[in-house]
């Protein structure tokens, strides 16, 4: 079985990154392991236009980028 890392309204920055949209990964512990650290990564180096939201169902990871609120 397939565990899915999905980023969700990928941004310049992820694109200039070289982000991959959708990845596929054996087992669960990898799919998480690869989705915290691209969370971290993106927290850390991204602009701050966007905030990040990391969710996780059935062994699935997903990372959706949306806009910072004004302010």
């Amino acid at each position: 079985m397939a565990y899915t890392l999905h980023v969700k309204n990928p941004c310049r920055c992820f694109l200039r990154d070289g982000g991959i949209e959708t990845q596929s990964f054996g087992s669960t512990a990898q799919a998480k392991e690869e989705a915290e650290a691209l969370y971290a990564r993106m927290e850390k180096n991204y602009c701050k236009k966007h905030r990040f939201v990391l969710t996780q169902m059935a062994g699935n990871y997903t990372i959706t980028i949306q806009p910072r609120p004004a302010g």
